[in-house]
């Protein structure tokens, strides 16, 4: 994940500062100069982050802190805030209203996915009730129209184009005509790609902008590009009116520094991100969460959302149930398979809970786990139901083995390596029996009856190690407890 080498170089930095006895000028500068070294290496601009250390050595002034204070906590904190202003210039996008019919225009550097992300931008909104249509400006590059074409005609969104005019402000007036017309509440437009070399290119672009008076002008940017970012995206300021970014292509390894320094040269918010090459792999960007699991603080809510996503309101409580039998089946352990599957990739979840790092999941390792996680979902399709939902490990003879490897396609190891896995999992979720179901609503009782003592079991060593220990899992606990989220996701609250 792009950044994710930045976050586990900044946490480093912190938590060396966390061990050292006393905090001092000496520390405190040695943490920064870390900090600042990741900061740069990343591609962040270097008056950024030369404004960045000078704020925070401002507001952390150790001759002026009381003997009570907890330094560390303002060190962090102060950390996590410049962070945060670096990433939000503090005046909120233009958000479109349904029924209304606004018009959205995309601009970028070539190559930076603003076609694709044109249309995962529609389709987002159409899934929450807009009508979207995409226009296709873009006369420049060849095949850019069949592209809008063949993303739009997938997601079942309305598009206009032409194969034979040339002028991109014509084919933009009448599309954006056209659409009102039909009473579609987000027209798109998707223009050139172009960079601030090209004055021709950008002259186009502001006649495209003046012809259709865009409420929101987009500026996609490639989270790989680099140091060159804040120039290109303060060329583009200069030309139109840009007034949000949409970072693309965060699920690669680049450093993804200049994605922080597109946004200051902008002074416009960061949107959406572009986590895949897939339609839904498009998320709305949260400054605090984002930088919170970036620091490997964590983000509860997040964590909380995508589980709503994933297990449906009706089978949470039915979960909740099976939890407190601590009677674990093989048919649960490919229902959750199922979900985690659901829940996207694996270190994206990890670096939500507190305590956790996407430098956690090491390359590569991640794309192992969901590969492992398919293949025992394709043995377990080889079995009856009775071996589903049997609680009773010695009903899995020899026979039943081989005959579910030959059924799957594995090998006789495999189907055993996947049992062992079973039983693990299994001896986890009966250390959860008696755990109290509160009745729909009394959510105060969960968090009573699910204390820390009790998740402690449940937790592998190494995962209550890297949470903190005892204390930090009894902070985690005090989280879930007010967190409406997680009521939810029990059944109980408001919903």
């Amino acid at each position: 994940m792009v950044l994710a080498q930045l976050g586990g170089s900044i946490s480093r930095a912190l938590q060396q500062m966390s061990n050292a006895t006393i905090i001092d000028e000496k520390v405190l500068n040695e943490c920064l100069n870390e900090i600042t070294r990741a900061l740069l290496q990343s591609d962040v601009q270097f008056k950024l982050v030369r404004d960045m250390q000078t704020n925070i050595k401002r507001i952390v002034n150790l001759d002026d802190l009381a003997a009570g204070h907890n330094k560390r906590k303002i060190i962090q904190q102060a950390v996590f805030n410049e962070l945060c202003k670096i990433l939000d210039p503090g005046k909120p996008s233009f958000t479109p209203k349904k029924g209304k019919p606004s018009v959205v225009m995309f601009v970028g550097l070539q190559g930076s996915g603003k076609t694709t992300t044109c249309t995962k931008y529609a389709y987002y909104h159409q899934r929450k009730g807009w009508k979207p249509a995409l226009v296709c400006a873009d006369t420049f590059r060849a095949g850019a129209f069949d592209q809008l074409k063949q993303n739009a005609t997938k997601a079942k969104i309305p598009f206009y184009g032409s194969y034979t005019e040339s002028d991109p402000v014509k084919i933009a007036v009448e599309g954006v005509e056209r659409f009102k017309k039909e009473n579609c509440d987000l027209i798109i437009v998707d223009t050139s790609g172009r960079h601030k070399q090209e004055a021709a290119l950008f002259e186009e672009m502001r006649q495209v902008s003046e012809a259709t008076k865009p409420d929101l002008v987009i500026f996609v940017m490639d989270s790989s590009i680099g140091q060159a970012a804040f120039d290109q995206a303060q060329a583009f300021k200069q030309s139109v009116a840009v007034g949000a970014v949409i970072v693309t292509k965060m699920d690669g390894h680049a450093k993804g520094g200049g994605a922080l320094s597109a946004v200051a040269a902008t002074k416009s918010p960061v949107i959406f991100i572009g986590t895949g090459e897939h339609m839904d792999e498009f998320e709305v960007f949260d400054v605090k969460p984002f930088v919170s699991r970036l620091l490997g603080m964590g983000d509860w809510s997040g964590f909380m959302d995508k589980i709503h996503e994933v297990v449906p309101m009706d089978q949470q409580p039915e979960l909740l149930q099976k939890l407190s039998e601590g009677n674990f089946t093989l048919r649960i352990m490919y229902e959750q398979f199922q979900n985690i599957l659901k829940m996207g990739p694996i270190g994206q979840v990890f670096s939500m809970l507190p305590g956790f790092s996407q430098e956690l999941m090491p390359k590569g390792r991640e794309k192992e786990s969901q590969t492992k996680i398919k293949r025992y979902m394709t043995m377990m399709d080889s079995m009856t139901n009775e071996e589903l939902d049997s609680t009773n490990p010695k009903l899995m003879t020899e026979s039943r083995i081989m005959r579910i490897a030959r059924g799957s396609g594995r090998l006789v190891h495999e189907v055993m390596e996947m049992m062992e896995e079973y039983k693990r999992l299994a001896k986890i979720w009966s250390k959860m029996k008696g755990l109290k179901i509160p009745k729909k609503g009394d959510m105060s009782a969960l968090s009573r009856n699910m204390n820390a003592q009790h998740m402690s079991k449940v937790l592998p060593p190494q995962m209550l190690k890297q949470i903190g220990g005892m204390g930090g899992l009894q902070n985690l606990m005090k989280q879930m407890g007010s967190a409406k989220d997680m009521m939810g996701m029990f059944g109980g609250g408001d919903k």
